[in-house]
């Protein structure tokens, strides 16, 4: 499957998306057609490079002796500023120009801090993306958004920079641990309470073929996520507006995250903020009781959580949110299902309703 994300601008600004299209072997190949003079620098998670390095070299990707290859240690705790400035650094002594690209291969920490170097190394160079976990393949490799975290809050400096291309691989799949594999469907699951009540339904049908990463199955899940994307990002590369719908189950996600010092993991978190965004849609009747009752079973499917830590109070999650990004001139946007496969944006939310629904989450732990 093919996707081409068509960009305002000149006719030039497409991004590339191919799912399960040729072999690792081909895109030495695919790459050199796309660089004409250009010289690629591949930066690593490097513990996808521990697990891939000799198959990676039966591809003909360069290795280590070849000079062009950086591991970074990817983790969010290592998604700040200093990393962006060693792997510069590393660059410049490898003697990275103007006229460098960049190959992203790992996970989402992975592709978001590549892409911010790539916006910013040399005042911008084009980069590439090779998603190597679920979570990037359908999320966070496509749209051009990158950034690193401050202590404040997650992705609070970054710029939008499309890759020009990104392949995705399902062998790379094959050696993700069902931890990470279980994180990436708490996107799969936005994705489709977001945009396309026929994934929902292949989810609630098909979750022990997906669990058991049947090929047929987990692309055409993997190809409609993406399309989800795509589409978002072709009426919003910049987020001026309709794009905020992605936001679905990330604002209260990502206070998770920070009010728990990162100890929670994204998905995880995801999957909470997705269950408070239809509780809070069902209190202020958008959303039939139904369809909660449908994204609860689906994400306990799933084993994702649906009920709030008593550790962290309604309180501390409603400070953190504060800070998020997605506030504008001072108010919070929030994006709430209102049905399977339809979002709306709420303006001017009151901090007591979402406050209440927090509240009942956590005392149902």
């Amino acid at each position: 499957m093919k996707l081409t994300i068509n960009l305002p601008g000149a006719p030039s600004r497409v991004s590339e998306v191919f799912i399960g299209e040729g072999t690792p072997a081909e895109l030495p190949a695919m790459l050199e057609a796309r660089l004409g003079n250009r010289a690629a620098y591949w930066i690593w998670d490097e513990r996808v490079w521990g697990l891939w390095r000799e198959r990676a070299a039966g591809y003909g990707w360069p290795s280590m002796e070849s000079g062009r290859l950086i591991l970074f240690p990817a983790s969010e705790m290592n998604k700040r500023l200093d990393s962006l400035e060693n792997l510069a650094r590393q660059m410049v002594r490898l003697g990275a120009d103007r006229q460098s690209a960049l190959v992203a291969v790992g996970g989402g920490v992975t592709g978001d801090v590549v892409g911010f170097l790539a916006s910013v190394y040399m005042r911008g160079i084009p980069h590439f993306q090779v998603p190597t976990s679920l979570l990037a393949q359908v999320d966070s490799s496509i749209g051009g958004k990158t950034g690193v975290d401050l202590p404040e809050g997650k992705n609070l400096l970054g710029s939008f920079h499309q890759p020009q291309t990104i392949w995705m691989y399902p062998q790379f799949l094959e050696t993700l641990p069902p931890e990470e594999f279980r994180q990436g469907m708490a996107e799969v699951i936005k994705s489709a309470m977001l945009g396309d009540e026929a994934l929902w339904g292949d989810l609630e049908k098909h979750t022990e073929a997906i669990k058991r990463r049947d090929g047929d199955v987990l692309l055409r899940v993997i190809g409609a996520s993406c399309a989800i994307k795509a589409g978002v990002v072709e009426a919003d590369e910049r987020e001026s507006g309709y794009r905020m719908v992605l936001n679905l189950g990330h604002t209260v996600g990502h206070a998770i995250e920070k009010v728990s010092d990162y100890q929670v993991r994204h998905g995880d978190a995801v999957a909470m903020g997705l269950v408070a965004a239809a509780r809070l849609a069902a209190r202020l009747g958008k959303l039939a009781d139904i369809e909660v009752s449908r994204l609860e079973r689906l994400c306990t499917a799933w084993e994702l959580p649906v009920r709030i830590p008593a550790s962290f109070s309604p309180e501390s999650l409603l400070s953190a949110i504060q800070t998020d990004k997605k506030r504008m001139r001072g108010t919070l946007h929030f994006v709430l299902p209102v049905r399977i496969g339809e979002v709306m944006v709420h303006d001017r939310l009151d901090p007591e309703e979402l406050k209440r629904v927090l509240f009942a989450l956590r005392a149902e732990a």
